[in-house]
């Protein structure tokens, strides 16, 4: 029997149920084995881990499923199936299925992966972009879970999605990262939040931090660590500028006290960074680590426990303060509130929070006295603000929100909130704040609001 035929296509059986769980991060990787622990999903015949690099080279980055740990997480599933493979030679970053080849696609996955005529559930991240968006294409007939990519859940969805995909989404599976704040991900099609037991992600990492390289073994305890991201590559900061932002870590852990520094860089960021920090920890008489080996910045609070964890927007901050109580100082919000574009960028989010809620590195007296907020304390001071910034980025997304918006501006647009909005977003939306307060009568008249309309329809036309 052809096994097409003997997983049960032939009458009187029903199909098989099969899960596709769809992952490019170790990171995601770990939160979908703590989700299945925790028994968020229904049972199902198959479970299958398909498994996405979307770095730019592939052939020359290691894929998740080869990172340290990762066969701690590989018994959760059925199999493991890689999405490069499948659709090579084209890249994940860029590719998705044209709609009239749907069908030919669809028929192709099932051949290639045996799935035969069963029942698909998918649970994917980052449902708005590749490759993601285009593993949800591919099944246009089944339900879809999206679990979340850190502190961009809280943001709005980055761009209008398609209804066809965006309603089939059942629930929207996070991490906890701050009780009290409900994410904004997704919810223009109602659907829910569900929060992922924090102790279940607890529970995996520490299985991920029994198979780590020996560089991390070696890793002196209770260092300060740096966290690097590769904001150059997104074009948001130069390379120089990053490179001085790393710098700026390290000064502030110095003149905290640190003597004893491990800096992660991100995996693809250039040797130079490093370099840079080595020549400025020789200068101040720090002992510095540079820890290139591929493992989580969570892992690493499992093994060597930070006595401070320094970065600029990265959601391993949160996991640090909320999950394992660490002491925590960011760096170099201000500039990136400021070199973020456009407004709509899913990062405003994430550098907003991060802003908002931590101290910065170069303050010793606040750094010393923050403790992370409970969920009465986040509720009253980010739910608003982070309305607020949700509307001005995608207001045709969630118009709802306007109301909570002007509420927010109008009682808290301060010389300190200020950096959080752009006067022109502001103006473009006709909100409080856009226009100098003995002018604020403007944009509430309907009248005026109607010529500026015009007025930016026009000026686009011209430009076209």
């Amino acid at each position: 029997m052809s096994e097409t035929a003997d997983r049960g296509v032939h009458r009187g059986r029903a199909p098989m149920r099969t899960q596709i769980f769809f992952a490019s991060t170790l990171y995601g990787a770990a939160t979908l084995a703590a989700a299945l622990d925790a028994g968020h999903f229904r049972d199902s015949d198959r479970r299958l881990l398909l498994v996405s690099n979307n770095a730019a080279n592939p052939e020359t980055t290691p894929a998740l499923d080869s990172m340290p740990g990762f066969e701690r997480l590989r018994g959760r599933f059925d199999r493991v199936l890689s999405w490069n493979e499948a659709i090579k030679p084209f890249h994940p970053g860029g590719w998705s299925p044209r709609t009239d080849d749907v069908p030919m696609w669809e028929r192709y996955a099932r051949m290639l992966w045996g799935l035969g005529d069963d029942e698909i559930e998918l649970v994917v991240e980052s449902i708005q972009v590749e490759p993601a968006l285009a593993v949800a294409r591919l099944f246009p007939d089944a339900p879809i879970d999206v679990y979340a990519d850190g502190l961009m859940s809280y943001g709005p969805t980055r761009n209008k999605l398609d209804p066809l995909v965006g309603s089939r989404v059942r629930r929207l599976l996070h991490l906890d990262l701050l009780p009290g704040l409900e994410p904004l991900l997704l919810t223009e099609f109602g659907v829910e939040g569900e929060v992922v037991s924090t102790e279940a992600f607890k529970s995996v990492l520490a299985e991920l931090a029994e198979d780590v390289p020996p560089s991390v073994t070696s890793a002196p305890s209770g260092p300060a660590l740096l966290l690097g991201q590769y904001m150059s590559a997104l074009e948001i900061l130069t390379a120089e500028e990053e490179e001085q932002l790393h710098v700026r870590m390290l000064r502030g852990a110095a003149r905290l006290g640190h003597r004893s520094v491990v800096f992660k860089p991100h995996p693809v960021a250039p040797a130079r960074f490093s370099r840079a920090l080595e020549k400025e920890a020789g200068e101040l008489g720090v002992e510095l680590l540079v820890l290139n080996a591929p493992v989580l910045a969570e892992v690493l609070y499992e093994r060597i426990r930070p006595s401070l964890v320094v970065g600029c927007f990265s959601t391993a901050l949160l996991t640090a303060a909320s999950f394992y109580g660490l002491r925590v100082a960011r760096t170099g919000t201000d500039l990136l509130l400021e070199r973020i574009a456009p407004y709509q960028n899913s990062n405003r989010v994430p550098v907003t929070l991060v802003d908002a809620l931590l101290p910065e590195v170069g303050d010793a007296t606040a750094v010393g006295a923050w403790r992370a907020p409970d969920a009465d304390e986040v509720e009253r001071e980010l739910t608003g603000l982070v309305r607020a910034v949700g509307f001005c980025m995608q207001a045709e997304i969630h118009p709802g929100l306007r109301t909570e918006a002007e509420r927010y501006l109008a009682a808290h647009l301060d010389a300190r909130t200020r950096r959080y909005f752009k006067r022109r977003r502001l103006t473009s939306l006709a909100l409080p704040g856009a226009v100098p307060r003995q002018l604020a009568f403007v944009p509430r008249n309907r009248t005026v609001r109607r010529v500026a309309r015009r007025v930016r329809a026009l000026k686009r036309a011209a430009m076209g």
